[in-house]
């Protein structure tokens, strides 16, 4: 039956973020197709917690530092024996602009949102060869992948290269039965786009270019989460989807 292939069942997933916004929807979606989950965050994943119980082990982890990636890859499996699904949702980002742009601004969010998830992909990828059974990389990657943006030159240069490394190890990695993939959020209503939302003119000129009329939510990014985690996508590999309402047709 084609529903049985969007099952997560018997899967492990591990995702980045998991304590709010996008990463706490994304680790709902996976529960409730199946999977267990491991949530990463700086912060205690409380209320993800509460919500999934004991289908949700949290680790506590700075992104920042490439130190924490051998801790959390030993506690996941320690707590459920492998791993199957690694979404890079974790992300800051600094608004600055880029006449006055710091280089603190500029390497507080590459650190984060690229040079962290490339290592961390790179050490749960090694687990997977190790399991034999392939994989799903799913990464978090943004309407700025594909355009410009204004007063956020790091976190565009970030992106951007997010859905380049995609690419490529989704070219190095098919080969061991692990697929890379990539999902480009639109304008989400979570913490990052705060200021955004909170600023009438850019709110309203964003809204005014979404076809569908709203700011997205972390249910929107669900379906498009567990279909690249699932045996349903098993021929996708190395395509960065767009959940946007319709943003990058207009």
């Amino acid at each position: 039956m084609i529903l049985d292939k969007f099952s997560l069942n018997g899967k492990v997933a591990l995702v980045t973020g998991s304590n709010t916004g996008l990463g706490q929807g994304i680790c709902r979606a996976y529960a409730e197709a199946g999977a267990m989950v491991i949530g990463v965050s700086r912060r205690p994943s409380t209320e993800t917690k509460e919500m999934l119980g004991e289908s949700f082990h949290n680790v506590l982890a700075d992104l920042s530092s490439l130190e924490v990636i051998p801790e959390i890859i030993k506690e996941a499996l320690d707590k459920f024996g492998r791993i199957d699904i690694l979404v890079n949702n974790a992300g800051i980002i600094k608004r600055q602009d880029s006449l006055e742009f710091s280089e603190e601004n500029w390497d507080s969010v590459l650190n984060v949102n690229l040079k962290t998830v490339f290592f961390l992909t790179q050490a749960v990828a090694r687990q997977f060869v190790k399991q034999g059974t392939g994989g799903k990389v799913i990464n978090i990657a943004s309407m700025l992948s594909f355009q410009g943006g204004i007063r956020v030159p790091s976190y565009t240069a970030s992106k951007s290269a997010v859905k380049g490394i995609t690419m490529t190890l989704a070219n190095e990695w098919a080969k061991y039965n692990i697929n890379v993939n990539g999902i480009a959020p639109g304008y989400m209503a979570t913490n990052n786009t705060e200021q955004l939302r909170q600023d009438g003119e850019r709110s309203s000129d964003i809204l005014s270019r979404i076809p569908a009329g709203r700011w997205g939510t972390p249910e929107d990014l669900e379906g498009a989460a567990v279909f690249l985690a699932s045996s349903a996508s098993d021929y996708v590999n190395g395509f960065t989807v767009a959940v946007d309402g319709g943003w990058l047709a207009r």
